[in-house]
């Protein structure tokens, strides 16, 4: 292979990563169900929310709002039930509103702590490359229980998460089906869409996240 020819295949080869940009909630509560937003601002599929749930049951559902990004979330993560839902994000300040088809949540965010502040030092050109998030995944797994920063997902595809911000959260209200899902508390045991989970204690994380396609 010469090198225009190498400089091709390695030009495919960023083409076929795709990037997100936005925010991740994790959210424990009392009845064992454990909830994941995602609130993305910037992707290849458009701005868009979605909703990750586990039951305590162990039943996973994706709660997506259009078939696109079902099927995008699908081949990436998985799940037991997946729901074409509209999924609504409403911020004011510090407080978050979201109706994803049965589930209402409702959360306010904290002042962000050491590393919320740490994190936002971080130089965005430096935190959006995947070989930060291969060199911050082995503390990300000691300092937040449960987290990893990269790893191999569905259909060959492989990720790498960037965290730029971290904000506790304090839930006031959720609801799933008509039920309520109680009082906030830690995102115990892991949700299992992917290779790791959010952070155990309830948190809001702004993130660069690159999915490297299968096909590359």
């Amino acid at each position: 292979m010469n090198r225009g020819d190498t400089a091709a295949s390695a030009s495919a080869v960023r083409r076929r990563r795709v990037r997100f940009e936005g925010w991740i909630a994790g959210v424990g509560t009392s009845s064992g169900t454990r909830v994941v937003l995602g609130h993305w601002q910037q992707s290849p599929l458009g701005a868009f929310n979605d909703v990750m749930l586990e039951r305590a049951d162990g039943e996973r559902l994706l709660l997506a709002p259009t078939r696109e990004t079902a099927e995008f979330i699908g081949a990436t993560y998985v799940f037991d039930t997946v729901r074409v839902v509209p999924v609504r994000v409403d911020v004011s300040a510090r407080a978050w509103t979201v109706t994803a088809g049965s589930l209402e949540l409702c959360f306010v965010t904290g002042r962000r702590g050491p590393l919320g502040l740490l994190l936002r030092a971080v130089p965005r050109a430096l935190a959006r490359r995947p070989a930060w998030s291969a060199l911050t995944d082995w503390p990300a797994r000691i300092l937040l229980r449960g987290v990893r920063t990269r790893g191999s997902a569905r259909t060959g595809r492989r990720e790498w998460y960037a965290a730029r911000d971290l904000r506790p959260i304090r839930l006031v209200s959720a609801s799933f089906e008509g039920v309520d899902l109680g009082v906030t508390a830690p995102v115990e045991p892991p949700v299992r869409f992917g290779f790791g989970s959010v952070p155990r204690k309830p948190a809001l994380t702004q993130v660069t996240t690159t999915v490297a396609l299968g096909d590359e």
